[in-house]
């Protein structure tokens, strides 16, 4: 019996050693001789040994972490602000191609994007409108990652490290903006509880008997108390129907 012919077993093992797997999120850019020929995946692909070349690329989203940038803020305020970038490749053969590391590139891109965009915008702004800025980070690195082949979905601004004299600075605005509310409101209520009394003694103005019900009201909620004694004055408007008819029996 004659053994298995060497071709044979070179073919076997060429089949063997082209065969590559992707997953289903990866994809395969194929080079033949150092010219782009497709991409390929998921699952079971061919990929020749010595003709092929494949480089991998995932199409899973990819959130990046862009460290503290030291900014100047258009009103001239030093601070220290991180990111987070999430993108995803929609392109690989542009991703492979058109750049020689999308990773690296994108993450610079966003360090440069971050200082000139927040450099443009004034301290306040930075803290209140914090949802524009993002969304104008995000259009800003679509737009110059698109040659890329790459979808820039989401910008987010983390952290705004500020110096501490602005901290103490901050503390104080917001303590006398606290305390100029809490004098208006006071300032209201002072004004309204005036109001009120205004009109309670323009109705008692018209009805004096409202008067002599108001002082009874305020005997009774003096004699509530647990007090021994209790000193009152009253009104000579009580003595003069006891008055008059003195006055009478005298006629």
């Amino acid at each position: 019996m004659g053994g298995i012919p060497i071709f044979i077993i070179v073919i076997a093992f060429l089949i063997l050693s082209a065969i590559r797997v992707l997953k289903e999120y990866e994809r395969g850019v194929i080079f033949r001789l150092g010219r782009f020929l497709s991409t390929k995946g998921p699952g079971l692909i061919i990929v020749w040994p010595g003709i092929d070349k494949m480089v991998k690329v995932s199409l899973r989203l990819i959130a990046l972490d862009v460290p503290p940038q030291d900014i100047i803020t258009r009103d001239n305020v030093s601070v220290k602000v991180n990111a987070v970038v999430y993108f995803r490749v929609i392109n690989p053969e542009k991703a492979v191609i058109e750049v020689e590391d999308y990773l690296y590139a994108t993450s610079q891109l966003s360090q440069t994007t971050l200082r000139s965009i927040l450099g443009a915008a004034d301290m306040d702004e930075l803290l209140s409108a914090r949802d524009k800025i993002n969304a104008n980070l995000q259009i800003i690195l679509d737009k110059r990652t698109d040659p890329w082949g790459i979808k820039v979905t989401n910008v987010e601004v983390k952290h705004v490290d500020l110096p501490q004299e602005m901290q103490r600075a901050m503390a104080k605005q917001a303590e006398a903006e606290r305390e100029r509310r809490a004098k208006v409101i006071n300032a209201e209520g002072e004004y309204q509880a005036a109001q009120k009394l205004t009109d309670a003694a323009a109705i008692i103005a018209t009805q004096p008997s409202a008067l002599q019900l108001r002082y009874l009201q305020t005997l009774r909620e003096i004699a509530s108390e647990n007090a021994t004694t209790t000193i009152f004055p009253i009104p000579i408007d009580l003595f003069e129907p006891f008055l008059r008819m003195r006055e009478k029996k005298a006629d």
